[in-house]
């Protein structure tokens, strides 16, 4: 029987990047259908008591810059530690991803060269022009991506995304929702793997 993971992610983290083409493989492995769910994080983090990156003590901030390494090493991606247009506001590439899943295109090949965009290759993800390129790349038409990601019916699902975020328990991104059992962080890629081999029943808590 096929099984349905909800992936929440957002563009602007580099551990959505480090686990995208490793959830995908995963997935497809086992036989998941995907469904991408590109999240505005600061609503997840207001609801789940969660910090953005500059609030955060100077000790959180330095050990995230020592896991960065670590992974980048683990997963074999490149990665700029400080790219030049981090923070970004994601929002136009997250809206972009969700007008090709509105679109039926091929939505995880453009978050893979998303995340490459402003991790591997210092890009801006708040460049029209570069998004559009990004997408045609994967042969997708970027005009209509992204006068798709400028309407108001992505937008409204872009904050229904939130919302399903914040009533599945979501706390962060990536995070993998797999018959309501939320999974945060690439680092869980192995635990969700021992899921979907058991089909065990979903963990709640207790």
């Amino acid at each position: 029987m096929s099984v349905t993971i909800e992936y929440f992610y957002t563009h602007v983290s580099p551990w959505a990047y480090f686990g995208h083409a490793a959830f995908l493989d995963l997935a497809t492995l086992h036989g998941a259908r995907v469904v991408f769910r590109p999240v505005n994080l600061g609503g997840v983090f207001d609801a789940s008591g969660g910090m953005p990156l500059a609030k955060r003590h100077p000790v959180r901030q330095a050990y995230r810059l020592i896991e960065l390494q670590r992974w980048r090493d683990k997963r074999n991606l490149p990665l700029t530690i400080h790219p030049s247009h981090f923070p970004a506001d994601p929002t136009l590439a997250d809206c972009c991803a969700l007008a090709l899943v509105e679109q039926g295109g091929p939505v995880g090949a453009f978050s893979d060269r998303a995340f490459r965009h402003v991790w591997a290759e210092e890009g801006d993800l708040n460049d029209r022009a570069s998004l559009a390129r990004l997408a045609e790349a994967v042969g997708a038409d970027g005009e209509q991506m992204l006068a798709l990601a400028d309407s108001a019916a992505i937008k409204a699902v872009y904050a229904e995304n939130q919302a399903r975020a914040v009533e599945l328990g979501v706390i962060g991104s990536p995070c993998y929702v797999l018959d309501g059992e939320p999974f945060w962080g690439q680092d869980r890629l192995d635990l969700l793997a021992d899921a979907l081999v058991s089909g065990r029943a979903p963990y709640k808590p207790v």
